[in-house]
């Protein structure tokens, strides 16, 4: 039975995260993964790319930052796993990386930390 016409609908699911360094945060995001702040200040950044948005908030204590660091992650799936591979692999001196793989769950991925300890877990379906 499909569903009414006035049914509510998720339109979007975007992580919000926090950061103790937004000026180093949007540059990984924009140099690394191709986003762009659509709204950018000190305490509150939103970035965008595709239609997509992660949104960043200034943590409001170092020990804020002490409990998440290494303890987030995101997932980001793309199409041209690839071409953001060849990309995101120059960056892996200045941020820790595990190369691009398959997983046994049906996708390949790569791994990058973002400037807050986030891993950041870039994937695409594995091809068949």
């Amino acid at each position: 039975m499909p569903d009414p016409p006035d049914r509510p609908s998720i339109r979007r699911i975007s992580p919000k995260l926090v950061t103790d360094n937004m000026p180093a945060t949007v540059a990984f995001y924009r140099d690394v993964l191709g986003f762009t702040a659509v709204m950018n200040s000190p305490e509150y950044t939103i970035l965008e790319r595709d239609g997509q948005t992660i949104h960043f908030g200034h943590a409001a204590s170092e020990e804020i930052m002490t409990r998440l660091r290494d303890h987030t992650e995101i997932y980001i799936e793309v199409s041209g796993i690839h071409a953001v591979w060849e990309h995101a692999k120059t960056f892996r001196d200045r941020h820790p990386t595990r190369d691009l793989f398959d997983q046994p769950y049906g996708m390949t991925e790569f791994h990058i930390a973002d400037p807050n300890g986030c891993l950041v877990f870039v994937g695409q379906p594995t091809a068949p």
